[in-house]
């Protein structure tokens, strides 16, 4: 007899989903390109060595050379490959992608570093850039379909981490090539963005496809067999069926209502609600200030009165301050409070830094002492808080607002969105920083200050909290039209109802293993029988008397020896007992075959 089924899935810990944890540490590995990407690509623009080959002459710029472009078009290319990213999906699976997606970084790292020409180092940038698109994607949208409900938060957000550990090695590996006056300046660097995608392809061939994309693609023994390597020996096989049930009853519900294929359904129904929702949560991420710190912070910290060296060191600093915020919101989200929650949080305390950056150049001197410590205290606290909460939540609440037939159309969709945003940021603030401008210089953040403002009543009044909610869960929720105010309170019958059809599975398979049980005990017992009457007809005809047995509705006559000589039975005196077939010992016995 099994084991009785399961009501609810446990929260289980990290250790016990150590394989899951592993696998999508091993996937979101790939956003430590972009990390070691935006650290050598800041670097670059101020490399000699690399103005000398690729840069042209400039008087008005401090290394005499300058170029453009250099950081745009990597930004263009990722915006191309998000908003194809569900096209992409629709054929091939999140592996492929990602497979996809090293080779492009590969070769684009390839082209630039091999070539001399200006033309060509662009093209090798916008390759990149789409290569890095692709992993962005979905390596994003894998974990949120691999992790747990409960550690979903924790194993997304593995993004903020490699990105902050990327950015480090990016900023160490630069800072020692930086005053190189060879072509070795620039290639070393660049060479470093092959690391990352050669270790993801390698590890991918350890890595199992999505298990909700091989369902909803209807192939469901691999999908299974995907669930089954993911939760590994974290839950019981009692537990591990029901969070399968779910699955299958998600995938179904979200197939029987689909209207059409493609983007399209991204815009009708309750999908526009949710679409929506992931739009403005990766806007957000632009809104909360984090590009316009993460490009212009040095640049304020020169202004301001540091030297070169000096800016760089802090900058290393604020990533590191950025990492340590990183970890600090993993467990805020995984034992302190929701997604909600952190995300007000975080708008309130990025603003806030904002505000204090543009209320001290306003009070104070830009150029004094004070005013530089005061941009410096703010930088870090931004990077720390940014990091902590909205930077560290946006991709785990982006990636599971939408349902599992759609995410690649509208995660990468957003993304893109995400990308356009942040070179609209690169492309406008020169304009209200500079001083052949509107020259605001760090006044700029009181706009930031106002723009987190706007996040924070986003949050308030439209974002659902959907801590240890499975997606098939939230996807009820959002069937349902439930109101954001009320998602964490709402019960849901999803579980339920796969708790009903396991148990229903249990009780058909112990009736089925309780005839199969009888049936084979009939079958014993009647084949013992045989044999007991096959020793019993030997035992009196090797003393002579005529063998009768009396068998009550048998058809045959009750045989004698006469009879038995005249009519002799087929010839098996070379077999033993257990070698001749049941219908040949029932005639030997002396009883007919036939029903």
């Amino acid at each position: 007899m099994s084991a009785s089924p399961v009501a609810r899935l446990p929260e289980t810990s990290l250790w016990a989903n150590r394989k899951c944890l592993l696998i999508c540490g091993i996937v979101a590995v790939a956003n430590m390109q972009y990390g070691l990407d935006s650290a050598a690509i800041a670097s670059l623009q101020a490399m000699p060595g690399f103005l000398a080959v690729f840069g042209h002459p400039d008087p008005t710029q401090p290394g005499g050379f300058g170029i453009e472009l250099i950081g745009s078009l990597l930004t263009l290319g990722a915006f191309l490959s998000s908003l194809v990213a569900g096209a992409f999906a629709h054929f091939f699976g999140r592996k492929v992608a990602l497979w996809l997606a090293c080779l492009l970084n590969v070769a684009g790292a390839a082209i630039q570093i091999g070539t001399t020409s200006q033309g060509v180092v662009y093209l090798g940038r916008l390759v990149l850039g789409i290569g890095n698109g692709f992993l962005v994607t979905f390596s994003n949208i894998y974990t949120a379909e691999a992790a747990p409900a409960h550690l979903r938060a924790v194993m997304v957000a593995l993004f903020s981490e490699w990105v902050n550990i990327g950015s480090i090695v990016g900023a160490a590996v630069t800072n020692s090539t930086r005053k190189r006056f060879d072509k070795a300046s620039y290639q070393i660097p660049i060479g470093i963005l092959f690391i990352v995608p050669v270790l993801l392809a390698i590890g991918l061939c350890f890595v199992p496809e999505s298990p909700r994309y091989l369902l909803n693609k209807g192939k469901i023994e691999e999908a299974r067999k995907a669930l089954e390597t993911l939760r590994a020996d974290s839950l019981t096989p009692q537990e591990l069926e029901l969070e399968w049930t779910e699955m299958e009853k998600g995938i179904e519900e979200e197939q029987r209502m689909a209207s059409t294929v493609g983007a399209l359904d991204m815009y009708k129904g309750t999908e526009l609600r949710r679409t929506l929702l992931c739009y403005g949560m990766i806007a957000c991420q632009t809104a909360a200030g984090s590009w316009f710190v993460i490009s212009y912070s040095t640049y304020f910290m020169i202004v301001a009165g540091l030297t070169v060296d000096e800016a760089f060191k802090y900058s290393v600093m604020n990533t590191c301050l950025g990492f340590i915020g990183v970890n600090v919101g993993i467990y805020s989200m995984r034992h302190l409070v929701g997604r909600r929650s952190i995300l007000m949080i975080g708008a309130v305390a990025q603003g806030l830094c904002m505000l204090g950056m543009a209320v001290a150049v306003t009070v104070l001197d830009p150029h004094s002492l004070t005013a530089r410590k005061c941009t410096i205290a703010f930088n870090a606290l931004f990077m720390f808080s940014y990091n902590a909460f909205v930077g560290d939540a946006s991709y785990p609440v982006a990636t599971e607002l939408v349902s599992t037939r759609l995410r690649s159309w509208t995660v990468g969709s957003a993304i893109s969105l995400g990308y356009f945003l942040a070179w609209l940021t690169g492309f406008c603030s020169p304009y209200f920083i500079n001083p052949g401008n509107l020259n605001w210089g760090a006044k700029y953040g009181y706009i930031w200050a106002g723009s987190n403002l706007c996040c924070l009543v986003f949050f308030f009044f439209f974002m659902p909290e959907l801590k240890g909610r499975t997606l098939e869960e939230i996807d009820e929720l959002f069937a349902n039209k439930v109101s954001a105010w009320k998602f964490k309170s709402y019960k849901t019958t999803i579980m339920d109802e796969a708790f009903r059809d396991v148990q229903k599975r249990e009780t058909l398979g112990e009736k089925r293993d309780g005839q199969e049980a009888q049936a084979t005990e009939l079958v014993e017992h009647t084949e013992r029988s045989i044999g007991a009457k096959i020793i019993s007809r030997r035992i009196a005809t090797a003393h002579g008397r005529p063998y009768r047995m009396l068998c009550p509705g048998a058809k045959t006559p009750v045989r004698d020896q006469g009879e038995q000589s005249r009519n002799p039975p087929p010839s098996n005196s070379h077999k033993s007992p257990e070698q001749v077939s049941i219908p040949q010992q029932v005639w030997m016995a002396g009883l007919s075959p036939d029903p």
